[in-house]
């Protein structure tokens, strides 16, 4: 598909804004507040948030389920309002809910699907799709006999039937083992390495962390951060270092007290520090000059989950 503008970005939003009108004593709900995003093309992009963040509210205006009150969004180059035919074949989206027909078959969803994408059946991938997802053995059983994961799976084949630029999976992997998981993520990584831009909104944190190239943050119906992963992370100025120490520590030295001594059995202690300010090698030395011998050594690096609960204020 050709862009309709020569731009860097797959999905381009400005200002966006959406208000759900009071209903009997509920007043207005300001879902999304001036939200301003720019997702590049061939990315692994993150939006992350709580539950009621405006997530799911946000992509619903980008697949035209739901209207915006203010702001302009585009897809692929193409303005969701005056150009919402071409935008809407621009992307697929792979909801949250299973709203799959139970009396379909896989192979004959997935049809149907490109037949209303305008697909001609000479250029229909349905075997090849069936097959990455891991269905080609289901591809003419009924829905009803598939498993929760197996819906999930036929859910992101459905969404790529008309082979769109961008892929939206909101919490694809919610209800999925582990296997399968990883299945599912070895197929999004062979569709980016292809070409296509991934949008991922998800709980889990490891997910986003260990995928996608940059993250953004809502919460509240604001951006609280969009930045690359490597710099968000960076943000953060923390580190934590746990100590099995050679006897029992009767007393934590004064001089560790800076540090968030914690105490997690009667030779372990952990502590808290900002490599800014301090090093590993500082504190080994504090313990050692107290007459502590060292008998292991751990260290954690903060990460996306504490980025995440610092940003939101829910830690």
């Amino acid at each position: 598909m050709t862009m309709e503008e020569d731009t860097p970005y797959a999905v381009e939003i400005k200002s966006l804004g959406k208000t759900y009108p009071a209903s009997g004593k509920r007043p207005p709900v300001e879902a999304l507040k001036n939200v301003d995003l720019a997702i590049p093309k061939g990315s692994m992009f993150a939006l992350l948030g709580p539950n009621g963040a405006g997530k799911s509210t946000l992509i619903n205006i980008l697949g035209g389920l739901a209207r915006k009150t203010a702001g302009a969004a585009r897809i692929w180059g193409y303005c969701i309002d005056a150009q919402a035919r071409q935008s809407k074949a621009s992307i697929g989206i792979v909801p949250q809910e299973l709203n799959l027909d139970a009396f379909f078959k896989p192979r004959k969803l997935l049809e149907l699907q490109a037949g209303l994408y305008g697909v001609p059946e000479s250029e229909r991938r349905t075997g090849e799709l069936l097959k990455a997802v891991g269905l080609s053995a289901q591809a003419d059983a009924y829905a009803r006999s598939l498993s929760g994961g197996m819906r999930r799976r036929l859910m992101v084949a459905k969404a790529m039937v008309h082979d769109p630029p961008v892929l939206v999976l909101d919490e694809p992997t919610a209800g999925v083992d582990v296997e399968l998981r990883h299945a599912l993520w070895d197929h999004v990584r062979a569709l980016n390495k292809r070409g296509t831009t991934v949008l991922l909104t998800t709980h889990y944190l490891e997910e986003a962390e260990e995928l996608c190239d940059r993250i953004a943050i809502l919460h509240k119906g604001q951006v609280v951060a969009n930045e690359e992963k490597t710099t968000l992370l960076r943000r953060l100025d923390s580190k934590e270092i746990t100590l099995t120490l050679d006897r029992d520590i009767w007393q934590v030295p004064e001089a560790l007290d800076a540090f968030a001594p914690q105490r997690l059995g009667p030779r372990t202690l952990r502590l808290r520090y900002a490599p800014s300010k301090a090093t590993s090698g500082q504190l080994l030395d504090i313990v050692r000059e107290a007459g502590y011998g060292l008998i292991e050594v751990s260290t954690r690096e903060a990460d996306l989950e504490d980025i995440f609960l610092k940003l939101t204020g829910t830690d």
